[in-house]
């Protein structure tokens, strides 16, 4: 994409982070967002397919960031420890990221809409991770709940972070999954027997 393409596509992503902000999801246009932008709708449209997916750009290259970062993570891993290497390697991305991710969940929050596209979008990098764990030999079973699993522990640190960023991104991460492994020797095998 050229340089000039690029800028657009940033300009809109902050149009819309801006027009969604001040007016909420519902009340604003792909026109208005255009505007903002200083560009056309044919624009808006080039780059993206709705005004849900100018919040969400970018999704796809970090969905291969980590999957990547999982098929590259040290022979011998649990799942878990593969899942933490490659959430660590992506840190970088996400802080570069924070000024617009940060507002964005706000956003999110209070936009059914754009809820009910977290979770499409959640489930399909957890449908990638869990193939790529598999792809390193893990039981598709395990490879799913722990793909499940680093997600949750990956969403909790991302929170903890934008409450008290000061500790680093990499340190609530190490915390979450400090915490899982804590976790997981409270269940006894005998507990497990309902029946």
């Amino acid at each position: 994409m050229p340089r000039s393409g690029e800028d657009a596509r940033r300009r809109l992503q902050q149009a819309t982070l801006e027009l969604f902000h001040e007016r909420g999801y519902d009340a604003t246009t792909t026109a208005e967002i255009a505007a903002r932008a200083g560009v056309t709708e044919r624009t808006f449209f080039r780059h993206f397919p709705d005004k849900r997916e100018a919040l969400f750009d970018g999704e796809e290259a970090f969905r291969d960031a980590l999957t990547d970062a999982v098929a590259r993570a040290p022979e011998g891993l649990a799942p878990m420890d593969a899942l933490l290497c490659a959430f660590r390697s992506v840190e970088p991305m996400l802080e570069r990221n924070r000024p617009f991710t940060e507002p964005r969940q706000a956003i999110i929050a209070r936009t059914p809409a754009l809820q009910e596209r977290v979770l499409t979008k959640t489930a399909k990098l957890i449908g990638a991770l869990s193939a790529a764990l598999s792809r390193r030999g893990f039981d598709d079973g395990l490879a799913a709940l722990a793909a499940q699993v680093g997600m949750a522990a990956l969403g909790y640190a991302a929170k903890a972070w934008f409450d008290d960023p000061g500790p680093g991104l990499d340190a609530h991460l190490r915390r979450a999954f400090d915490t899982l492994h804590h976790l997981s020797p409270t269940i006894r095998p005998q507990d497990l027997n309902v029946g």
